[in-house]
């Protein structure tokens, strides 16, 4: 068997998530099957990471095992997403991997990236691909709430209770929050993140932003380690899984 990895990006917005779930269309679900009938095979595809519904990739990665080699890779990609681009997914590399490698357990870093439009006019072009607040956000402040969650920390106050991780302890590489105009960017890097982490984080720091919250608030729901502590969650449609490093 011939081990590939795909690195595809789709809109999440007609998914009911990367996962196959009995309830909905999944991402997984559309790229088994349409790589099945290309290659003949039975494919069963892994990702590097569950995104949830509404939740969007420009890096997703993912592998596959086939006893079909690829010969054309420009002609595969081609085809593939000839018959993806009905499902607003598309395939954007395939590489042939050692076997050991996988999507999920060999993966080093995620880099997730979610997206605020701050302004009073509604959302036309960004319309269900970012969180648009009317409120003035007071970004200086999000920054310095973003700089708490640097490091190795409990992050169970983020942490979805329906999340099946082990632990909820997980290290922060990097966490910025960014603005250009209305656009305001707010990035996290990990190695892994607990379910819905990434959106409570967002949720919590657009608290700050508005003044609902302090900076002493913010670090007090942080340390109690609470669900309940946790301002509401950031929409998923604002949320984009970029990059997955190995």
């Amino acid at each position: 068997m011939i081990t590939y990895q795909i690195i595809a990006e789709y809109l999440g917005t007609n998914f009911v998530g990367w996962q196959i779930q009995r309830n909905g269309l999944s991402v997984q679900e559309v790229l088994e099957k349409v790589l099945s009938k290309f290659l003949k095979d039975k494919i069963k595809i892994i990702g590097s990471g569950r995104t949830d519904a509404g939740v969007h990739a420009s890096g997703q990665s993912a592998h596959f095992k086939t006893k079909n080699k690829i010969i054309d890779k420009n002609a595969f990609i081609n085809s593939i997403n000839f018959f993806l681009s009905k499902y607003s997914i598309s395939i954007l590399d395939v590489k042939r991997k050692h076997n050991r490698f996988h999507a999920r357990h060999s993966a080093r870093e995620r880099i997730y990236k979610y997206f605020i439009i701050n302004r009073h006019s509604s959302l036309v072009l960004e319309k269900n691909k970012a969180w648009h607040i009317k409120k003035k956000l007071d970004v200086k402040i999000m920054k310095k709430g973003a700089d708490i969650l640097k490091g190795t920390h409990n992050f169970s106050t983020f942490r979805a209770s329906s999340c099946q991780a082990k632990s909820p302890i997980k290290t922060m590489k990097n966490a910025t929050v960014k603005q250009s105009k209305h656009r305001i960017v707010l990035t996290f890097q990990s190695k892994s993140f607990l379910q819905q982490q990434v959106r409570s984080m967002v949720g919590s720091l657009k608290y700050l932003g508005e003044g609902k919250w302090s900076l002493k608030d913010f670090k007090k729901a942080f340390s109690s380690k609470k669900r309940k502590m946790c301002a509401p969650p950031a929409p998923a449609h604002g949320l984009y899984l970029i990059k997955i490093k190995y």
